[in-house]
C-alpha cells in the first residue's frame, strides 16, 4: 500500500496552483474540470510520477470550519521535507512568503511553518 494523493482545502485554486508551483517549485500534474472548480494536483518537480497533493476547494463548511481551527491553534495541515530549511526559509521568505515560525531545531528535525495565502499553515522540515 503505497499514499498516491493527499489534498490541502484552498479557497481559491488559481491562486492555489500559482503559489504551488511558481512560489514553491511544484509542477501541475493533472487539471480536470468538474464544474465549477477541478480537479487539479501538483507533484514535486524532483518526483513527478510521485504523491499527488490535490488543490480541493474548501467550499464545503466543514472545510472551512477544520482550515481555520487548525490556522487559529497554529497547525500546520500538511508537511513538506526539504534538503535545508534555512535555505529553504531564506528562499521563500525572499519571495514574501509570511512565516508564523522562523526555522527551529528540534532534536533530530529541523522545521519552520510558513502560510500558503490559501488559508492553510504548511511546514517545512529536514530530518538530520
Amino acid at each position: 500500500m503505497r499514499i498516491h494523493l493527499t489534498s490541502v482545502f484552498v479557497d481559491d485554486q488559481d491562486k492555489a496552483l500559482s503559489f504551488y508551483t511558481d512560489v514553491l517549485g511544484f509542477v501541475k500534474k493533472t487539471e480536470v474540470p468538474l464544474g465549477e472548480a477541478r480537479w487539479l494536483t501538483v507533484v514535486s518537480a524532483e518526483e513527478p510520477d510521485g504523491t499527488e497533493l490535490l488543490l480541493e476547494p474548501d467550499g464545503h463548511p466543514a472545510a472551512k470550519a477544520y482550515k481555520a481551527g487548525l490556522v487559529a491553534d497554529g497547525i500546520p495541515c500538511a508537511q513538506f521535507d526539504v534538503d535545508d530549511v534555512q535555505a529553504e526559509f531564506e528562499r521563500l521568505r525572499d519571495l514574501g512568503v509570511r512565516f508564523t515560525q522562523e526555522p527551529t531545531e528540534m532534536g533530530p528535525v529541523t522545521m519552520a511553518v510558513f502560510d500558503d495565502t490559501c488559508g492553510n499553515l504548511i511546514q517545512i522540515v529536514h530530518h538530520a
